[in-house]
């Protein structure tokens, strides 16, 4: 597949004075913006409207707000046009933003696909295109999700993510033992537990004194070793041919190295401007339904807490 535009419109600097994603206020910036993304994605690309074969959009998992304004425009656009409609799960998405930058003929099945961002960390099963099965998931914050939290408790710029794996560049990653949650040998995931350790331990030092790259350091290092450890377990116990690594968290550098180290199989992962939410890797996605015969109604509708299976 090749992208012929992706226009991203980020609302990171809208968010950032909240510490996190205000809901109404990125539905409204939705509202604002998504006409004019449009176009200027339909421009870049040098097509019309009668080029195309398919509109894709966001079904869910996801925000309410924001997924009615993407969906209500894309029921639009289709009626309008006569072009046929798929709505799709945003973790769907990422998992296919790899199909972006790989040769779809050096990617072979089984294989094993981490989606790590900042309201999913999800394990999956490929035995083909389409065809998941869910090894587990988080049970409370996303991995994502508790690297903002972090960030915010040791007052790094939001999102917390890069600037956790930006300030444990100077940091220990030994400094603090911070527990790892192991979940019986489960795939499942918890970092709630973590997250409150850091607090803990952060609330022993004077403000002015806080270790922020120790902390940092030390607390990516938790986060890393349980993702990488409960990959390489599933890798091996499924016998897989490679594994994906897919969601905003997986521009983590740590993670990346961690990973390509630990594991056997090839390690691939999008590069960072398709880790994070983006229209083409949902149109990556699509791509395959629409392969497959696949077709939506018009009478689609959001489904914010959307199951991949």
């Amino acid at each position: 597949m090749t992208i012929l535009s992706n226009v991203i419109a980020s609302q990171t600097d809208l968010h950032a004075q909240y510490g996190g994603v205000f809901p109404e206020v990125a539905s409204r910036k939705h509202i604002e913006v998504i006409h004019p993304v449009i176009q200027q994605a339909m421009n870049a690309a040098h097509l019309g409207f009668e080029d195309l074969d398919c509109i894709a959009v966001t079904r869910g998992p996801g925000l309410v707000g924001s997924l009615l304004v993407g969906v209500n425009v894309a029921k639009g656009l289709a009626l309008g046009r006569n072009i046929p409609l798929l709505g799709i799960n945003h973790i769907e998405g990422h998992i296919y933003s790899l199909w972006l930058t790989e040769a779809v003929a050096e990617i072979e099945f089984p294989l094993l696909t981490l989606v790590v961002s900042g309201g999913h960390t999800e394990l999956y099963l490929m035995s083909d295109h389409l065809q998941y099965q869910h090894l587990g998931g988080t049970l409370d914050d996303a991995a994502g999700e508790a690297f903002d939290k972090v960030g915010r408790l040791l007052e790094l710029p939001y999102p917390g993510g890069p600037a956790i794996d930006q300030a444990a560049e100077q940091g220990n990653p030994r400094a603090f033992q911070f527990p790892r949650a192991g979940l019986d040998d489960s795939y499942n995931f918890s970092f709630s537990g973590l997250k409150t350790a850091v607090l803990r331990e952060a609330q022993r030092f004077a403000k002015d004194r806080l270790p922020v790259s120790d902390l940092a350091a030390s607390f990516q290092a938790a986060v890393v070793d349980v993702l990488v450890s409960k990959t390489a377990a599933a890798a091996q116990e499924h016998g897989v041919k490679a594994v994906h690594l897919a969601g905003g968290v997986s521009a983590n550098r740590a993670l990346r190295q961690a990973m390509a180290g630990r594991l056997d199989v090839p390690v691939r992962y999008p590069p960072p401007i398709l880790c994070t939410d983006n229209a083409a890797m949902i149109a990556a996605a699509a791509h395959w339904h629409f392969l497959h015969g696949r077709r939506d109604s018009l009478d689609l509708d959001v489904i914010p807490g959307l199951q991949l299976i």
